[in-house]
């Protein structure tokens, strides 16, 4: 290779290496002067990191709910404790994962406790119009797999949200991973003050819009990847007024729990007896009356018609009207408004049964038995006898079991052969067991002996 080409050759190297190094300092000048996005947050999320975080959840986005980490938004950590249990619920096999609408339910139930409590002293809290309405509403996208439940109860301020939800140690949360290291039941989650993330066992990401009485409205967000963000609700939802909406967004495979049948179950069968009403909003189709122009000028053009007539009628002799009585065929027209089928949105009422075991025997009717009865037996027949009685000592409970007119169908060889553990085959127990007025098991193996399965009812106590 000639000499002057070699030199040529290396003079081009290095006019290239030094190109590079001086882009490289400028892209390092931009970096260094653009803003943060996120003061205060955790390391490593930096503008560039955030807004890639955003696009990628952003695929997920569906009208009104949208998975997104905010501008404004601050990240926390969750505790270890609380990262272990979502490890457990997030890859969980499970297979009761019903029980995180229960969950859900008896959190707000415990919400409007509280409300109606601050309530005694200053009815303020509880404002005016809807908002002053005490209930729990439910609402599904299923075409989107979103599930809501609001709440008007007492609501949770910022600090509230992170300690509530993400921060704060619990006993509660440590006791409950002791229980199921040891086997212990998932379903019994609630009972250690972690129930709320129940909701990960069908859920993916889940954001908790919540306004405190007299404070500013907040959102917690979460995908249970260990982190959480909280922000402040700058006009994105409405104005709740008081209380929490739930935002849930199912995992893929678990549409079942958007369904309208499915929640109305689940609500019956865990929620019956909570003590604040409970709303599932449904949609039906239904023939509606329906007048357009056309068919209102129609109807004028017959009653002036009609009008034209009758001052004809009048002036016909007296004789005529002994020809009978006939009937209008116009009038009979009139009588069938036109209807067209509509899809009505309402809102359907679901837990009207009340948890009479915890009144007095004196002060509950025959009647209220009887309608109890058949509420919880599904038996068709009053029944034959009935036991209402509390205990106390070491476990405190209240029962009320029925003896039924008729034996189960099947009572004689279900005390003969084995019972069956859950799937086809098995049969429902006629005793109930409640914690608090919501539902926890029918295996009633534990409380009663198998020749005694004929008994229908309940027993609830304030712990397990």
């Amino acid at each position: 290779m000639p000499r002057t080409t070699f030199l040529l050759l290396i003079g081009l190297c290095l006019a290239c290496l030094a190109a590079g190094a001086a882009a490289a300092d400028e892209a390092a000048a931009d970096m260094t002067d653009s803003p943060q996005v996120n003061e205060g947050v955790v390391a490593g999320s930096g503008t560039d990191a955030a807004a890639t975080e955003r696009e990628t959840m952003g695929k997920m986005s569906s009208p009104g709910f949208q998975r997104k980490i905010r501008d404004n938004a601050k990240k926390f950590e969750f505790q270890a404790e609380v990262n272990r249990l979502m490890d457990i619920l997030i890859h969980s096999l499970y297979s009761h994962k019903d029980i995180f609408l229960r969950e859900l339910i008896s959190n707000a139930s415990d919400a409007l406790d509280k409300i109606r409590f601050l309530a005694l002293t200053d009815k303020s809290v509880l404002r005016e119009g809807s908002t002053a309405a005490m209930d729990i509403r439910i609402w599904a996208d299923k075409a989107n797999r979103q599930l809501f439940l609001r709440d008007r109860g007492i609501g949770m301020t910022q600090e509230e949200l992170v300690k509530n939800l993400g921060t704060i140690a619990k006993s509660g949360t440590s006791a409950f991973l002791e229980q199921m290291q040891k086997g212990g039941d998932m379903n019994l989650i609630g009972q250690f003050g972690v129930g709320f993330y129940s909701v990960y066992l069908v859920a993916d990401w889940v954001e908790v819009v919540s306004k405190a009485p007299g404070g500013k409205q907040y959102i917690w967000s979460s995908g249970a990847d260990g982190q959480f963000t909280v922000s402040e609700d700058e006009g994105e939802n409405e104005d709740l007024g008081r209380g929490t909406l739930i935002k849930i967004h199912l995992k893929e495979g678990e549409e079942e729990y958007a369904d309208e049948a499915r929640l109305k179950q689940l609500v019956t069968k865990y929620s019956e007896f909570i003590n604040f009403p409970i709303y599932l909003q449904s949609t039906t189709e239904k023939e509606v009356p329906v007048e357009d122009e056309t068919a209102a000028d129609e109807k004028s053009e017959k009653e002036e018609e009609k009008s034209g007539k009758e001052d004809e009628e009048s002036e016909k002799d007296d004789t005529e009207d002994d020809e009978g009585d006939v009937v209008d065929d116009e009038d009979e027209e009139e009588k069938k408004p036109k209807t067209v089928k509509q899809n009505v949105t309402e809102w359907d009422h679901l837990n009207d049964n009340k948890a009479i075991w915890l009144r007095k025997a004196s002060d509950i009717s025959e009647e209220e038995y009887n309608k109890f009865y058949k509420a919880v037996s599904k038996d068709y027949d009053d029944a034959l006898h009935r036991i209402h009685f509390k205990a106390e000592g070491d476990v405190e409970f209240k029962a009320l079991l029925f003896i039924p007119k008729r034996a189960p169908w099947d009572f004689y060889d279900s005390v003969q052969r084995a019972k069956p553990k859950g799937g086809p085959g098995a049969t429902a127990a006629g005793l109930k067991l409640y914690v608090r007025r919501v539902f926890i098991s029918d295996d009633a193996d534990e409380l009663l002996p198998r020749y005694l399965s004929f008994l229908r009812g309940v027993v609830d106590s304030d712990s397990l």
